[in-house]
């Protein structure tokens, strides 16, 4: 499946989205023990201190690695994440992205902007129709990552140079379940904490799928002006895959995406890609004092980086 299933707060096709916290019981009625309660105590001591020192202290994000029935939308069956996968993707996404935005924003952006909780979920989570979701964000407090399970810790693999990732690749691909989505989901805390301009809503407007994006495949979204299906369902989602799609590409697969826009002569989709890209760098350099250009640096600097890290060992 090439489009992106994500459930988020902003688009309500087919997800369902909790705003805040809501609680599996009242508080008069006692909370019934989660039957994966003890899967990853033994041996996870190290770990908790490893993500005190890396997560909690130093930006106040926590991270939900052992199945909680209250953390976990219970119209779904998923199962624990792999101690050792929890960890490895732990390692990996600090380094790409919490270190990224820390290189090139600051310490404090993080601090300030990033999601208090990630989730890690070992399974997928399908909807009614089979689609599998990639994610879920709730609120712009927490993130919810699945499939850590499929994760081989031994053979990482990040596609940066493909322009439209192949969904089922073996080993999975890093930045279409984790990273892309990770970039998403916060560019939507920022969408809601400093407007962006509106600009943006009139480049593709009367163009948006908002009730069939489902159908609009990845490799010809282009030609709509948009970079991915997904994109195509509205403004805000438009923004956010662009911006996601750009920092996790180099300039060689962006430049194919572009080109998958162009028919001929007509060059009308890459234009409006290329027209909305210049909003959004726009809007981070003025809005949030970065250069988009720089984030991308970094981030595909550090995803090559992480092919050569021990991702078994806490360090």
């Amino acid at each position: 499946m090439n489009n992106k299933m994500k459930k988020i707060s902003y688009f309500l096709i087919g997800c369902a989205i909790a705003l805040g916290f809501t609680a599996c019981s009242s508080d008069d009625e006692p909370k019934q023990p989660s039957i994966f309660a003890n899967d990853l105590k033994t041996d996870s001591a190290d770990f908790d201190r490893w993500l005190r020192k890396n997560y909690m202290d130093p930006y106040n994000i926590h991270i939900i690695y052992r199945y909680q029935d209250d953390e976990t939308d219970q119209k779904y069956n998923v199962i624990p994440a792999k101690m050792e996968n929890v960890k490895a993707l732990a390692k990996m996404m600090k380094h790409i992205w919490i270190d990224a935005y820390e290189e090139v924003v600051g310490a404090d952006f993080i601090k300030s902007y990033s999601p208090r909780i990630f989730q890690y979920i070992g399974s997928a989570e399908y909807r009614s129709d089979g689609a599998m979701v990639l994610g879920t964000a709730e609120g712009g407090l927490k993130i919810t990552l699945f499939r850590v399970n499929a994760m081989d810790i031994d053979n990482i693999f990040i596609d940066s140079i493909s322009p439209f990732p192949n969904s089922a690749a073996v080993p999975i691909d890093m930045n279409y379940w984790f990273f892309h989505t990770m970039h998403h989901e916060f560019l939507h805390i920022l969408q809601q904490t400093k407007s962006y301009p509106m600009e943006f809503n009139t480049v593709s407007a009367g163009k948006y799928h908002a009730n069939d994006w489902i159908n609009v495949k990845d490799e010809e979204a282009p030609l709509e002006g948009f970079v991915t299906g997904y994109a195509s369902g509205e403004a805000r989602e438009d923004m956010a895959e662009i911006y996601a799609t750009y920092v996790t590409h180099t300039p060689e697969a962006w430049e194919k995406i572009l080109k998958a826009g162009e028919k001929g002569s007509d060059k009308t989709g890459r234009e409006a890609i290329e027209k909305k890209l210049e909003i959004i760098k726009k809007y981070m350099k003025e809005s949030w004092g970065f250069e988009l250009d720089d984030l991308r640096t970094v981030v595909l600097r550090r995803s090559h980086e992480v092919l050569e890290m021990d991702l078994r060992t806490l360090d």
